[in-house]
């Protein structure tokens, strides 16, 4: 049962006006599903800018939504309030997802969604083998890969999964540690170049599939250790990302996820596709845990150089509690 106890009478008032508006209540429907800009909303919903930023801002200020910027570009999102979020929540589980009207609003949100995908393939297209750029900004592969064997200790996985694998480099790293190694990737240009790489360094434990971050084409609860390294910031969902990811974890399995921490280099955005300008710790840890799991280490790596402008590494890697919980039970009954 919902509980708003917690709102003082003339707050819960103004919150339910604020979303008993069509326009903003199709707004909170939109936003319940993903993370979008002013200018991805105007296009779907077909209003104007104006009028959309006064609806948001209304429902900013009912608590309902929040606003965060990266960079030149604002986000809105469902709000992270404890007790605004379920009421949001069951405001539009209410909506019948069937009317014309949001139908047609989740047809043009797929439409974003595929513009923004479109563009990154695009990218790793025509860019698969180009990467010094970036790497020139933070620590060196070498560094990542070694403060990733730390955290991981000198415990072995049964299987592995590699989320937007890339290259391949990370199955090329880790599947000495595994029986079984499978990579996805959502472009076919990546994955060629990830099997010739695999090929030429024999590496013949792991595999790559072609499949969408959102919609694994793998086993459910199947691996030991799930890797989404350098991913996150070019998608729209990245909290979905993480909750599919971490399904596809066995009972006290790990899942590391290796990106940037905030920054305000534009030009990735622009010229690289980044969607995000790196994550903040309570960000990655808030993904994490509400996927169910618990947050085992973070950390983050530095270019020794320290110049401006350099990019900062976070790793963070959690734990399915599963196991534990079982563990727990078990001693609890025998004691």
């Amino acid at each position: 049962m919902l509980d708003v106890s917690k709102f003082p009478f003339e707050s819960f008032v103004e919150l339910l006006r604020a979303a008993a508006e069509p326009t903003r209540l199709r707004l909170l429907v939109l936003l319940a599903a993903a993370d979008l800009t002013v200018s991805e909303l105007t296009t779907i919903l077909g209003q104007s800018q104006p009028r959309i930023s006064r609806h948001l801002k209304l429902l900013a200020e009912a608590g309902l939504i929040a606003r965060y910027q990266e960079g030149s570009w604002a986000f809105f999102r469902a709000s992270d309030d404890p007790v605004a979020l379920p009421v949001m929540r069951a405001l539009v589980g209410w909506v019948d997802p069937q009317d014309p009207v949001l139908s047609r609003d989740a047809e043009r949100l797929e439409e974003v969604r595929t513009r923004r995908a479109a563009r990154a393939a695009d990218y790793f297209a025509r860019n698969a083998e180009e990467w010094d750029r970036i790497r020139s900004l933070h620590v060196s592969d070498a560094e990542v890969e070694a403060a990733l064997a730390e955290a991981l200790g000198r415990r072995r996985f049964d299987t592995l999964l590699d989320v937007g694998t890339g290259t391949g480099r990370m199955l090329e790293v880790l599947a000495p540690r595994c029986v079984k190694a499978v990579g996805i990737d959502s472009s076919r240009e990546m994955l060629a170049v990830a099997r010739a790489k695999l090929d030429e360094a024999k590496v013949t434990n792991a595999l790559v599939r072609l499949g969408s971050v959102y919609h694994l084409p793998v086993e459910r609860g199947g691996f030991d250790l799930v890797l989404i390294h350098q991913v996150l910031h070019y998608l729209d969902d990245p909290a979905r990302a993480v909750r599919e990811a971490a399904a596809a974890l066995s009972p006290g399995g790990r899942l590391v996820i290796i990106d940037f921490a905030p920054h305000e280099l534009e030009f990735l955005r622009s010229e690289y596709a980044h969607l995000r300008l790196g994550f903040s710790d309570p960000s990655l840890t808030s993904y994490v845990e509400a996927a169910g799991l618990e947050v085992r280490s973070l950390v983050h790596l530095k270019s020794k150089a320290g110049e401006a402008g350099e990019l900062t590494v976070t790793m963070l890697v959690a734990e399915d509690q599963r196991v534990l919980v079982a563990e727990a039970s078990h001693d609890t009954m025998t004691s």
